[in-house]
């Protein structure tokens, strides 16, 4: 039994323990450290900043539009009577069977491959002759043809006399005329930028992933250049098509203003975790072709939609943007796009109506800026 015992000495006093109550202390001190090395884990992992973390209220912000009110609505407290119950006719739908017809587009490009018997091997076993297609088992079946990547040459052709040639006269040169490339100096496509695009903000395939996917397929195309790609496309063809769209957004009679928060990460001039803001304005349910712009700006101060907005004529009614205070300078006051279209429409009318109070929105001539 001594073996088993340890000493323990200390300035204050000595304590014998045995050396499986030793153990056991140990285990306890591992297994507390532990406990406590999950909890600041978690805490990182909660509070923490994440470059590639977009939380659940910010989720929630992008996904939600006017109708946020009643997204956060409180059920009431005291116990909901009992529903209304409401017969409906029952109804039969057919099930689909998951056939190549039912999932694509009646457009659908169809590829057609027969197969046949080589004629030797349709000789009839009882006379000899050769058998004739009598009839056709059809298999459809769903092929999906990954991204292809084709090295597209343009070969433009110079063109000159040849019988100015051997007369040793002038010789007149005439050359193909050349289609303007997308990026001058560049081998990018539009067939190649549309696809990075939409990888991108259609399916929120960030660039380097793109990047090890072209690196598997053997293209060593990198995530600066398609970042390049990108933003040079925007500058020189997509930002005329903006400013076209802007001068028929500012010609509308109502419009719809909204601004939610984003996370840049690299900024100049600002941390990763401050917040930026993306303003969003479109038309309303009476215009024909919807038109919905996004414009970033660093803050949500009412001199931003102000300066969107400049040239938008003082008949024009949109949705009002009223001082909040210094921690909330400018909020919108809308409310849903349905009320707003029906007062709209009661002022066109000559019909008078009650703006009511902040809460329930207003509208008001916007203010020339």
């Amino acid at each position: 039994m001594e073996k088993n015992k340890l000493t323990t000495s200390t300035a204050e006093d000595t304590v014998t323990i045995s050396r499986t109550e030793y153990e056991n202390l140990l285990e306890d001190k591992r297994q507390k450290e532990w406990l406590l090395e999950q909890l600041r884990l978690a805490r990182k992992k909660k509070f923490g900043a994440s470059s590639e973390h977009l939380s659940e209220e910010a989720y929630e912000q992008l996904s939600l539009m006017f109708d946020e009110p009643a997204a956060y609505k409180q059920p009431p407290e005291e116990e909901p009577e009992a529903e209304e119950t409401v017969e409906v006719q029952a109804h039969s739908r057919k099930k689909r069977s998951g056939s190549a017809r039912e999932i694509l587009p009646e457009n659908a490009e169809v590829e057609e491959e027969t197969h046949e018997l080589p004629e030797e091997a349709r000789l009839c076993p009882q006379c000899g002759e050769v058998m004739q297609p009598i009839g056709k088992e059809v298999r459809e079946t769903l092929k999906i043809i990954p991204a292809k990547v084709i090295l597209h040459r343009d070969i433009y052709v110079t063109y000159g006399c040849g019988s100015c040639k051997q007369n040793d006269v002038s010789v007149p040169v005439m050359q193909t005329l050349k289609e303007p490339a997308l990026i001058p100096g560049s081998c990018a496509s539009a067939e190649a930028v549309a696809h990075i695009a939409v990888q991108k903000y259609v399916m929120g395939s960030p660039l380097y992933r793109q990047e090890q996917e072209w690196n598997r397929q053997g293209v060593m195309l990198s995530r600066q250049t398609m970042s390049n790609w990108l933003l040079r496309c925007a500058d020189d063809w997509l930002a005329p098509i903006y400013g076209e769209l802007r001068k028929l957004l500012l010609a509308r009679d109502l419009l719809h203003a909204d601004e939610t928060e984003v996370q840049v990460l690299h900024e100049p001039g600002k941390a990763p975790q401050t917040q930026s803001y993306m303003w969003l304005y479109r038309t309303g349910s009476d215009a024909e072709y919807p038109i919905v712009l996004y414009e970033y700006q660093p803050g949500r101060g009412k001199d931003y939609p102000k300066e969107f907005l400049e040239g938008l004529s003082a008949n024009r009614r949109i949705c009002r943007l009223q001082q909040r205070g210094r921690r909330n300078p400018c909020r919108l006051l809308g409310p849903r796009p349905q009320e707003v279209q029906r007062r709209a429409g009661s002022l066109r009318k000559g019909k008078e109506i009650s703006y009511g109070g902040p809460g329930r929105g207003l509208l008001y001539p916007a203010v020339q800026a």
